[in-house]
């Protein structure tokens, strides 16, 4: 089996690579981009502590039905619903109690009912509940021996009872391979009764900013310098994914010293990340680098903000001549097939040096190829809909992302507004933001009172 090259997918597009919309380069990036091979990410057991954020490895299936058996959905009164007449009140002797944890076995009669707690284990022959409220007690403690009255047409029967593996059967899948493990998930294998879980390991993914104007934290102010804060972002938007990140600083604009970086890291990562150095300037050298290091392609995306896209592999032989060391002693390229894993390192993907164009960039395509390397299935995010509070100036052509603050209008519907200004070094219009809005390709201006679409920036940070 083949795998094509960055050019000979370029080659088979319907368009222009200098003049990609976003969805055909995440399109490409998605066909170039595979899960890593078993052998590159080998399955782990961990505790259920350490799991939060992991792929799953292999599927989960549950040992047991959850629940268990079949038990009160709230507080009340069991009874078995066949005594239910439709238009009668039904009044019952209450004979015991039983709770959450405890069982009851003693036979339970004709008229007769069992006040029950939330959870409790449903006696034999009970198939109903009724809430403690909607009853009338002739007791004003509800005490056992007391008598019950169920006003006509209040419940029906099988009301208030969940079954046993109504959430869960034994055998079941509970979790499927490639799941990305939530807290809701954590909470799941734990009614399960699993303290632990096969995962894949992490993703390692080394990364750098490259510049002569970049000052790292801690050097003096200069002048024509800006200090970095693209290693910082990469570094939050990193962990949250999981990842293990390996930070490789500031590489200055010169073509050795940004080759030495790269092959210093690639034995180290799965993925390499550069921020800087993408562009077509004469100090960019990222493109130039990576065409002689491997294969490597340059896209001209038509958004904003963020333009270039720098993407590509480093090749096994430059990395082993120039470290002594083979990539997949500690990673390995997506691909699965032999042939390609011995040609080709790890994933390099160049993000624009502008903040706010390498955070988008980043969200848009970084993060989506790098759950698919972890051989995560989790979906993409949908976009929400919402009213813009107010106008957007917007000229079809390219797709934008636009800094916003999403809330609720006084009617519940979703309204949404800018954060101000929209630069693409502007970090401040970025903190204030809680959510995109993502204004499509071919759509034009938008006047206030329009639908535009949105994604929570809490779902994909």
């Amino acid at each position: 089996m083949t795998h094509p090259t960055l050019a000979e997918l370029a080659a088979a597009l319907p368009c222009n690579p200098q003049a990609l919309h976003a969805d055909q380069a995440t399109a490409l990036l998605a066909q170039f981009v595979q899960p890593l091979a078993d052998s590159a990410a080998p399955r782990e057991e961990v505790g259920i502590f350490e799991a939060l954020g992991r792929v799953l490895a292999c599927d989960v299936v549950s040992p047991l039905s959850v629940p268990p058996h079949d038990n009160s959905a709230m507080d009340g009164y069991a009874f078995a619903g066949s005594q239910l007449q439709a238009g009668a009140p039904l009044t019952l002797h209450v004979v015991g109690t039983v709770l959450a944890g405890a069982t009851w076995s003693a036979p339970i009669g004709t008229g007769e009912c069992l006040k029950i707690m939330t959870g409790a284990a449903m006696p034999p022959g009970l198939d109903t509940v009724v809430p403690q409220e909607l009853t009338h007690s002739d007791s004003a403690n509800n005490t056992n021996n007391a008598h019950i009255t169920i006003a006509a047409n209040t419940v029906r029967c099988g009301d208030n009872r969940r079954q046993k593996g109504e959430d869960l059967l034994a055998g079941s899948v509970a979790l499927p391979q490639g799941a990305l493990l939530t807290p809701a998930a954590l909470g799941l294998l734990a009614s399960l009764g699993l303290p632990r879980v096969l995962v894949r390991r992490r993703l390692r993914v080394a990364y750098f900013s490259s510049g002569n104007e970049i000052l790292s934290l801690g050097e003096p102010p200069r002048a024509g310098a800006v200090y970095d804060s693209n290693r910082y972002t990469l570094f939050g938007l990193l962990t949250r994914l999981g990842v293990q990140v390996i930070d490789f600083g500031v590489v200055p604009d010169d073509p050795a010293q940004l080759a030495a970086a790269l092959l210093q890291a690639a034995p180290q990562a799965d993925v390499l990340l550069t921020s800087g150095g993408a562009s077509a300037g004469e100090a960019d050298h990222l493109r130039s680098t990576l065409e002689r290091l491997g294969d490597a392609a340059f896209w001209r995306i038509d958004m904003r903000p963020g333009r270039p896209l720098a993407v590509g592999r480093l090749a096994s032989d430059k990395i082993i001549a120039k470290t002594g060391s083979s990539p997949y002693a500690a990673s390995a390229t997506s691909y699965q097939n032999n042939s390609f894993m011995t040609t080709y390192g790890p994933l390099v993907i160049g993000l624009p040096g502008n903040p706010v164009a390498a955070m988008v960039s980043f969200l848009a395509f970084v993060r989506p190829a790098l759950l698919r390397l972890m051989g995560s299935t989790q979906a993409p995010t949908p976009l929400l809909r919402a009213t813009s509070t107010e106008a957007l100036h917007k000229k079809p052509g390219r797709t934008e992302y636009q800094r916003a603050w999403l809330s609720n209008a006084p009617d519940g519907t979703l309204q949404v507004r800018s954060t101000g200004n929209q630069g693409s070094g502007v970090l401040s219009s970025m903190v204030q933001a809680n959510a995109l809005i993502v204004l499509a390709h071919e759509q034009g201006a938008v006047a206030v009172g329009d639908q535009v679409s949105v994604v929570l920036l809490d779902a994909v940070m």
